[in-house]
């Protein structure tokens, strides 16, 4: 048996290094894709490596085939790989871009890159690196030179990474997305060229796409001389017809067909009907058009890296599991609707489909209590003065939180006014906790008591939610942007803490009992005997943070929908695990729960 497993293993290796070396071309014709000069369907799933542990690509991208897809799609989301100006990470945790491409071309698929440098995606953002609005008068996504200076770099930087796995190098990636849906946003066309020739520049010598809303307005804003036309979503003749409107010359495909949805945080779950993407799919499949499902498979927003939107309701942060009601769902579950989808693709293809792989092990953590164990008093690092107060970025923070501290002077009580508070707020009157105030609900103000002492200390603890990702409010600075006013009166000489809560943070608490106030930090060891994948659920809490083991699972919020965080087997180890939670309103111990879904 296991010589049998080893000729397998070297049969598969040299089935991948014969893959690796073979020279295909890909090209654009009038009206279809060409694979060696052959008509070629591009059947896609879409994947953000970012949103996936690293050690469950490869079961992410077998699953999208074992579906029927040919390809892989992927978001590249710029601020993940440059976190720090000038600084690229393509190595730690899941930032391997290349490494991620090299595993779907030993999977037998084609890749589509998205690298933006703007993506959208529901993620912090939308891709862009939050260093950008350290400067106050920042244009993004057009020709603003300081701006272009850091895309320049992104590009470079990048280039370098998948030069080497395009398809004129014998690599899988056929075609590369020239920014994303910019007609939603401007029309800069300059900027356009500007950057398809920058990815030239660097050796990106494949065909290029761009992707809007099937509307001739949009796609006239949003399109590229010589590139494919992507339609998010093309679903109807009258959609490609669109595209035919805006450039006969080149071939279009639905570049975003929708099977979920989004959800922001106070929403009910997304659960789009089966039926309408079943409908779209068939009518691409027997049109012979090509398509990209996004998304195939969400995976999570850990850490910070959950984005917003700024719809109709204003402020509307996005959840941390990006689940999305997607065919693989979360934890990496083919559910219902990817069955409907393979059968589908199934009968049009005609071609038999691989094994649906073996799931991931799912397990219920035990419930246990989590205890305080520090306060965020207590662990305040040395303030900075400022006049007034300034956002995040003036002190050259990116996530987290942000103490804002001061003494009342004059006025000492009335209605507190934040102009503007970006996003949440718990304030503090000689120690004592007032109220909240939450941007999501359009609140601004908060009645401060009056006070027996002589100089009341007012402190206001911001947290950073998510930046907004899509549409004209991509300017989206955290903390207090402006000013803070009491009965009309603007209070000066501030005092301000920063905790971004980077990786490591929690390992340096300095423990403390005092409880009498939020902004506590809770502590526990749970045991595991299996290490598998698993939910826990904070249904028991209020609104906040949990590390396990030191790695960020995300924020959690009492009002839902989503009250369990998804913790992959690969931050587990068989025995004792530790977990810290740091919640905004909490102050006694709770249980936390465990279960195997999301929902």
């Amino acid at each position: 048996m296991r010589k049998l497993i080893v000729m397998s293993a070297l049969a598969l290796l040299s089935c991948q290094m014969v893959q690796a070396q073979a020279k295909h071309t890909f090209a654009l014709s009038k009206s279809e894709f060409l694979l060696d000069g052959k008509p070629y369907q591009i059947i896609s799933g879409e994947l953000h490596p970012a949103r996936i542990p690293k050690e469950y690509w490869r079961h992410r991208i077998q699953m999208a085939k074992a579906m029927g897809c040919n390809t892989i799609a992927a978001y590249v989301f710029w601020n993940y790989l440059e976190q720090e100006e000038g600084t690229f990470d393509f190595s730690s945790e899941n930032r391997n871009v290349a490494e991620f491409i090299k595993i779907a071309q030993q999977e037998g698929m084609w890749v589509l890159l998205r690298p933006g440098p703007y993506v959208c995606g529901e993620w912090e953002f939308g891709g862009l690196p939050p260093y950008l609005l350290r400067t106050p008068d920042i244009k993004v996504r057009c020709l603003d030179p300081r701006y272009m200076a850091a895309v320049e770099r992104y590009v470079k930087a990048l280039s370098e990474q998948v030069k080497p796995l395009l398809v004129t190098n014998g690599g899988p990636i056929v075609m590369v997305q020239v920014e994303n849906e910019y007609g939603s946003y401007a029309n800069d066309k300059q900027y356009l060229y500007k950057l398809k020739a920058l990815w030239e520049q660097n050796g990106i010598n494949v065909p290029f796409y761009t992707a809007d809303g099937p509307v001739d307005p949009l796609l006239e804003a949003g399109s590229v001389p010589g590139a494919a036309i992507g339609l998010d979503s093309g679903g109807s003749e009258g959609d490609f017809d669109a595209a035919k409107r805006q450039n006969p010359e080149v071939p279009a495909f639905s570049s975003e067909s929708y099977p979920g949805w989004l959800t922001h945080w106070g929403e009910n779950f997304a659960h789009p009907d089966t039926s309408g993407i079943l409908k779209e799919i068939r009518f691409l499949l027997s049109t012979k058009r090509s398509f990209n499902l996004y998304v195939i498979h969400g995976g999570t927003n850990f850490g910070f890296t959950a984005g917003a939107n700024s719809g109709g309701k204003g402020y509307e942060p996005d959840l941390t599991t990006y689940d999305y009601d997607a065919p693989i769902n979360e934890q990496g579950v083919p559910t219902a609707k990817y069955m409907a989808l393979r059968n589908l693709i199934a009968s049009y293809t005609k071609k038999k489909l691989p094994a649906i792989p073996a799931p991931i092990p799912a397990t219920v953590v035990a419930n246990f209590e989590v205890k305080p164990y520090a306060n965020v008093w207590d662990n305040l690092p040395a303030p900075v003065a400022s006049v007034q107060p300034k956002p995040f970025e003036a002190y050259g923070q990116d996530y987290g939180f942000m103490v804002y501290k001061t003494k009342l002077i004059g006025r000492k009580h009335g209605t507190l006014k934040i102009t503007d508070l970006h996003d949440y707020a718990t304030v503090f009157l000689n120690g004592k906790y007032v109220g909240k105030i939450d941007r999501r609900l359009g609140e601004n103000s908060i009645n401060l008591p009056k006070s027996d002492v002589k100089d009341p200390i007012l402190e206001i603890f911001v947290e950073a939610m998510g930046r907004i990702n899509f549409a004209q409010e991509l300017i989206d600075r955290k903390g207090i942007t402006e000013r803070v006013t009491l009965e009309g009166m603007t209070l000066m000489d501030w005092q301000v803490y920063g905790l971004p809560m980077k990786d490591g943070f929690v390992s340096k608490l300095k423990p403390g009992a005092d409880t009498s106030r939020p902004g506590i930090f809770f502590k526990a060891a749970f045991t595991i005997n299996t290490v598998a994948d698993t939910y826990l659920d904070m249904s028991n809490f209020k609104k906040g943070i949990v590390w396990v083991n030191g790695h960020n699972l995300g924020r959690y919020w009492e009002i839902g929908p989503q009250k369990r965080l998804y913790c992959p087997a690969p931050w587990l180890k068989k025995g004792e695990n530790e977990i810290v939670v740091f919640d905004l309103l909490q102050t006694s111990a709770a249980t936390v729960g465990g279960a195997k879904t999301l929902e």
